[in-house]
């Protein structure tokens, strides 16, 4: 057990580190391009911090036959991420206050509230497959992904939240787009890494799945979406920051979809109480986080809802366990 703690804390430092450094390109690319720290953040550096989630959950369905470990390692990552903003705003209120935060995040936050939704008809309706002979899909994955897209298509024609502030390196936009794809390689391979010790330690610690999935496997893949968002807020960039946790959040709602259609037997949605409250809970951050970007204007009130994001998780694990 000690020598599984060992492995991951090393693995989770390596994680921090290279989530740094993409956050640090991301931010180059946002001050040296005409991309919008909407777009950076929130499709780009989004998609990245994501892949963890995505490479775990496939695992989970094709190799270790555990489909139950998707759901919670999406809900669980999903409400862990919206504590990213919590943080931020409990820290940096004022700062947050004074940046320029484009509005398509609100948006990204509305339909993210529609995908839970879909999600929550998902696992209550264990009927709801279509059958479309060559594959079969449920219900919910295909308004998952139809939200998504919708999402997409509004954040590639967002102008907003222009970051003014002047790059701080001599690299050319293609320089720092070969090296954010290194990083994020190399993110992508630690990450798997650190999923089979955390899958380990689950089962070391004998928790049911989704639990197993939402705490261990939840946090952990989220450590790229906290490291990376953290150091774009330091570096002034709340826009891009912001734009990475809500972008990851809804884009974890399309390796459901994957999860779905990989799937050849049973629901991706599973059905156990620990689901539905993990689900309920994620609900009350997302709503807690667009009353932060609504609230804007007041450094007290936006500072409260942050520890009631934090707060939400918190009751969300001791109530799932």
């Amino acid at each position: 057990m000690v020598l599984l703690f060992a492995e991951y804390i090393v693995l989770a430092a390596l994680v921090v580190f290279f989530s740094i450094k993409l956050s640090f390109y991301v931010d180059e690319l946002d001050k040296k391009t005409n991309l919008s720290g909407a777009f950076v953040g929130g499709i780009m550096l989004a998609a990245v911090t994501s892949l963890p989630e995505l490479f775990t959950s496939i695992t989970a369905v094709l190799i270790v036959d555990q489909p139950n470990l998707v759901l919670g390692n999406v809900l669980g990552s999903d409400i862990f991420n919206l504590i990213i903003i919590g943080l931020c705003i409990v820290f940096a209120a004022r700062l947050y206050t004074q940046s320029n935060v484009s509005k398509t995040h609100l948006y990204t936050l509305v339909l993210t509230l529609l995908m839970y939704g879909a999600c929550l008809y998902g696992v209550t309706h264990q009927n709801s497959t279509i059958d479309l002979k060559i594959i079969s899909v449920d219900i919910a994955s295909i308004v998952i992904l139809i939200i998504y897209i919708i999402n997409v298509t509004l954040i590639a024609k967002d102008e907003g939240g222009v970051n003014e502030e002047e790059a701080s390196s001599d690299l050319t936009p293609k320089q720092i787009f070969i090296r954010f794809t290194i990083f994020a390689v190399l993110l992508v391979a630690v990450s798997i890494l650190l999923t089979m010790v955390t899958d380990r330690l689950s089962a070391e610690l004998e928790l049911g799945k989704t639990v197993a999935g939402a705490i261990f496997l939840g946090v952990a893949t989220s450590l790229p979406e906290l490291t990376s968002s953290i150091n774009l807020v330091r570096l002034h960039n709340f826009n891009a920051s912001i734009g990475n946790v809500t972008g990851s959040n809804i884009f974890n709602f399309i390796i459901l979809v994957f999860g779905d259609l990989l799937l050849t037997r049973g629901s991706i949605y599973f059905y156990e109480p620990a689901s539905i409250i993990i689900l309920l809970f994620g609900v009350v951050s997302t709503l807690l986080a667009m009353f932060v970007m609504l609230s804007k204007k007041s450094e007290a009130l936006v500072r409260i809802l942050g520890i009631m994001i934090i707060a939400s998780y918190v009751f969300s694990i001791v109530l799932s366990i």
